[in-house]
């Protein structure tokens, strides 16, 4: 396993003012003091999503794939394939119609089966963000089997979408690490696009 899986925190930051397509640098645990560690780029003018995670802004060693099984649905399932191996690591569904309220995801193993889930803190808070004010900064807590294994933060910042991931709870090593980064990933470009941060 590459050393970059090993961390116990990332933070993913959405490049700003990118017109087409979506880019995001992702740090280890000195965040932003540090040089990014994986760089991700979300293809343009797509019917179907299509998410590539590199190691670094030269494209030269892809890492991962994130790519969606159908055209423009809201409830979409999200591959996400080891591109050195070829190997299918897992999936992400969204939960379209719950999602309008409350993001919620589920975490899929390599034969689909429904093992997880990622869900946004609280219904409340949930409805104040989507009704009333966007700056109300989101979390979304995961859990593997009813156990706690992550948990993302958004910071404050109403220009630059930034995603603090923690897996220190999951001490067991119980989701792979590189689901949870393109978990994180996708909540940053797919629901990133439904309002404003």
């Amino acid at each position: 396993m590459d050393e970059r899986y090993t961390k116990n925190t990332y933070l993913i930051r959405k490049k700003m003012l990118k017109l087409f397509g979506g880019v995001f640098h992702v740090f280890g645990p000195d965040g932003e003091a540090g040089a990014p560690i994986f760089y991700s780029k979300m293809k343009a003018f797509k019917l179907k999503e299509d998410i590539r995670l590199f190691t670094g802004e030269d494209m030269g060693t892809e890492l991962l794939v994130m790519s969606a099984r159908k055209a423009l649905d809201f409830s979409g399932t999200y591959d996400v394939t080891d591109s050195q191996t070829g190997e299918k690591v897992g999936a992400l569904k969204r939960k379209g119609a719950r999602s309008i309220l409350r993001d919620e995801w589920l975490i899929l193993d390599t034969q689909d089966r429904e093992v997880g889930t990622i869900i946004e803190d609280s219904m409340l808070m949930a409805l104040l963000r989507r009704f009333a004010t966007s700056l109300i900064p989101q979390t979304y807590n995961g859990t593997v089997n009813g156990q706690p294994v992550l948990v993302f933060k958004q910071n404050f910042n109403p220009f630059v979408t930034k995603l603090n991931l923690d897996f220190s709870m999951d001490t067991g090593g119980v989701l792979d690490r590189r689901l949870g980064i393109a978990a994180g990933i996708l909540l940053c470009a797919i629901e990133g696009k439904q309002q404003s941060y």
